[in-house]
């Protein structure tokens, strides 16, 4: 049997609700609104990957918060850009550390 990553989509839409708590029209909600993009199968049915859960689950979070979908969006956005950042500033640090000294 092989490992997956959090990437790997898996879960049905059904399951994905009843792991977050949340009802699948709110799913479908969030996927108009760009807040999340599962993939889809040959078939076209969505799949939700731990990833896509995690992510559900910080929308949660802000709903709780009172945040309304534009600003769960610009949040989400923001984080994402800033995960970005920090691999780009990893791997340069990385690449820079694996040159030999001059």
């Amino acid at each position: 049997m092989t490992g997956r990553d959090g990437t790997t989509p898996v879960y049905g839409i059904a399951v994905a609700a009843q792991l977050v708590d949340m009802n699948e029209a709110s799913l479908r909600l969030f996927e108009r609104h760009g807040i999340l993009t599962p993939a889809r199968s040959d078939g076209g049915t969505r799949r939700y990957s731990d990833d896509d859960i995690a992510r559900l689950r910080r929308v949660s979070r802000l709903r709780d918060e009172g945040m309304n979908l534009a600003g769960i969006g610009r949040v989400l956005d923001l984080e994402d850009e800033n995960q970005v950042l920090r691999d780009e500033l990893e791997a340069e640090r990385t690449d820079r550390a694996s040159r030999p000294e001059r």
